[in-house]
């Protein structure tokens, strides 16, 4: 199958001091990818960089294709066409991306006539579609309300709305669900996942939430310190988690049934990307690193069962324990 993105090589420093150390990434069409780990990692950075939103102090290097499109260097007009049409972006506080004086009718026709040409009544009557399809009740009602008139869950479905306006190929989602509570954070969740259903639109899930990546996600992306150190399907890595690093994210999660255990934290913080470590960047916190991981850094190596390990003492691939399997099914209803 052909992929819709494809990233290669991707790098970016601020100021000359790197955060991304070359990120191979691939997105199919109609898929649904997740990206996690800890704040810090670079998850974000890797899409701000690939659509050319990153300051004029970044440094950017690498290929990002989007079909047969090079975007890599892209003239910023060139980068405009694409940014909204075919890849949309929603962010992860929607009451400051909205423009507070401007009524959200207003905003989402502009955006229909940026990226569909619509004016007139045709951008209103899809301006209404749009957020009856997001679940805004009422909408002919709210058409000409304001942000701070809208929850935050409904401003998040507004983003979305507003997301939708270009019919993209691509829509990247980043922490949509970091400011709403969790049944509002559970809606928005299956919003999503039907939308991709309905409209065959691949869907980037960048989140810390290992809940929300198993409950719309196919494929995950573990990303640590600028790095992807474990990628594959994602009932594969919940089952069967093989680096420390994925498997030190499980351990963190509480458990909802069974006797109450205290948590497992990952001892440490993502290390400051001014000082990496020689090695293995999470060889400091790692109980399993041994004096190899201390002096040389693992590459990203396809591995037997499918999925990539950048590792050189990986965990063994057993089924799953006791310990892990309850965390992917608590992940998935949470």
């Amino acid at each position: 199958m052909t992929n819709l993105v494809e990233i290669r090589d991707l790098r970016v420093a601020f100021d000359g001091v790197p955060v991304l150390h070359g990120i191979d990434l691939d997105v199919r069409p109609g898929e649904a990818l997740g990206l996690v780990g800890e704040s810090g990692c670079g998850k974000s950075v890797t899409w701000l960089a690939a659509l050319g939103l990153l300051p004029s102090k970044a440094t950017v290097s690498g290929r990002v294709r989007l079909g047969e499109t090079d975007l890599s260097g892209a003239p910023r007009a060139q980068l405009e066409q694409v940014r909204g049409g075919r890849i949309a972006m929603i962010f992860q506080d929607p009451s400051s991306a909205l423009n507070p004086v401007l009524k959200v009718g207003r905003q989402l026709c502009e955006a229909l006539k940026l990226h569909r040409g619509l004016t007139g009544a045709p951008a209103k009557a899809e301006a209404l579609r749009l957020m009856d399809l997001v679940g805004i009740p009422d909408p002919k009602g709210r058409f000409a309300l304001y942000p701070h008139e809208f929850s935050g869950g409904q401003c998040q479905r507004l983003m979305i709305a507003m997301a939708l306006a270009g019919e993209p190929d691509l829509l990247i989602a980043d922490e949509p669900t970091t400011a709403l509570d969790a049944t509002i954070q559970a809606q928005i969740l299956d919003l999503l996942a039907r939308l991709r259903a309905e409209m065959n639109m691949a869907t980037v899930f960048i989140s810390h939430d290992l809940g929300a990546v198993a409950q719309v996600c196919e494929r995950v992306c573990v990303m640590y310190a600028g790095r992807i150190v474990e990628q594959g399907e994602v009932g594969l890595l919940f089952d069967r988690p093989r680096h420390p690093y994925t498997r030190g994210l499980f351990d963190a999660l509480p458990r909802l049934d069974g006797p109450r255990v205290p948590l497992v934290p990952i001892r440490g913080t993502v290390p400051d990307p001014r000082n990496l470590p020689r090695g293995c960047a999470f060889a400091p916190r790692c109980a399993h690193a041994r004096d190899f991981c201390h002096s040389e850094r693992p590459d990203l190596h396809r591995q037997q069962d499918g999925r990539a390990l950048a590792c050189a003492y990986p965990l063994p691939a057993a089924p799953a324990t006791q310990d892990t399997a309850p965390a992917r099914r608590e992940g998935v209803h949470s």
